[in-house]
């Protein structure tokens, strides 16, 4: 592997990671329940992207199936917990 695109993979995993930190420190301090889900949904982002600069930095595909099946989750819980937010119930009768 080139030196500069594993360097520069190092980089980005502790971006991601230092980004995780704070969105993590939001999530634990924010005033509303708007600010915290805009962190989690922050938070799996994040973790999404980490996941896909290991699967650079390895070389191997299952890493992108995995980001993938996070990214899928991320949204729809990220609709879930709008919808309870605005309505107090996610499936309505």
């Amino acid at each position: 592997m080139n030196t500069v695109l594993y360097w520069s993979g190092i980089f980005a995993l502790c971006c991601y990671a230092l980004a995780l930190m704070f969105a993590t420190f939001q999530l634990m301090r924010g005033p509303t329940p708007q600010d915290r889900i805009l962190a989690l949904d922050t938070m799996y982002v994040n973790g999404m992207l980490i996941v896909l600069v290991l699967g650079v930095l390895f070389g191997t595909s299952l890493y992108f199936d995995i980001a993938l099946l996070m990214s899928m989750f991320g949204f729809v819980s990220s609709a879930a917990l709008a919808k309870f937010l605005l309505h107090g119930e996610v499936i309505q009768p």
